[in-house]
């Protein structure tokens, strides 16, 4: 059957509908143009005959009433090709869209094929798991170590308030040890010599025990 009637025609798309009826707008709009200049000539013919020739412009005046009918028609096929024009546009933005979202409804589908809630929750563990480590290992690394030495926290405590006792030791013992400062007499006083702090108590103890009738 194919080889006598040629087979099935090819479906026609949108794109070359449009492009079909587009031209066949164009070709309307020249023909209207054309009728117009028409009309707009008989027009002419009609007032320049208006009263030498009645006939003459009685029969112009009726070319131009057919000619305004065939460009009545034409402007009728005009906005039904234009209407159709239109719809075809919307449809075919309508099926682009539709197209566009099968392919994004396909490819969700084709990206959750292999994943579950059961696996997010799987491997949000797993990465909860491995902070932990990481942190637990950055930790550890951040402490200080002492490699070779075994260090007994007592033992250096007990070090430490030997160093403490020296170090007060030593301030008692350069206290003692530190010259008393004479207050200063006036200009030709003269100062008395000083008496030794032993010998002064000395001297108070044996006045004590006389008093008492203790003897020495």
């Amino acid at each position: 059957m194919k080889l006598f009637f040629g087979g099935s025609k090819p479906k026609a798309t949108p794109k070359d509908a449009i492009i079909t009826m587009r031209e066949n707008l164009s070709m309307l709009e020249k023909r209207e143009s054309h009728l117009q200049a028409k009309i707009d000539n008989e027009v002419k013919v009609a007032r320049a005959n208006a009263t030498k020739n009645k006939q003459a412009a009685l029969a112009a005046l009726k070319r131009k009433r057919l000619l305004e009918t065939q460009i009545e028609k034409l402007s009728g096929s005009r906005m039904t090709l234009e209407t159709q024009v239109m719809a075809i546009e919307a449809a075919n933005v309508n099926l682009e869209t539709m197209k566009a979202m099968q392919k994004g409804a396909e490819a969700m589908k084709n990206i959750h094929k292999d994943l579950d809630i059961d696996k997010v929750d799987q491997t949000m563990d797993d990465i909860r798991d491995q902070m932990d480590l990481a942190n637990e290992v950055s930790e550890a690394i951040s402490q200080p170590q002492f490699f070779g030495a075994e260090l007994d926290e007592d033992e250096l405590n007990a070090e430490l308030e030997e160093l403490e006792q020296e170090e007060l030791d030593k301030k008692l013992l350069n206290a003692e040890r530190a010259p008393v400062s004479l207050p200063k007499l006036p200009t030709g006083a003269v100062r008395q010599p000083s008496i030794p702090v032993e010998e002064d108590e000395d001297d108070e103890l044996a006045e004590l025990r006389e008093s008492m009738g203790m003897t020495a």
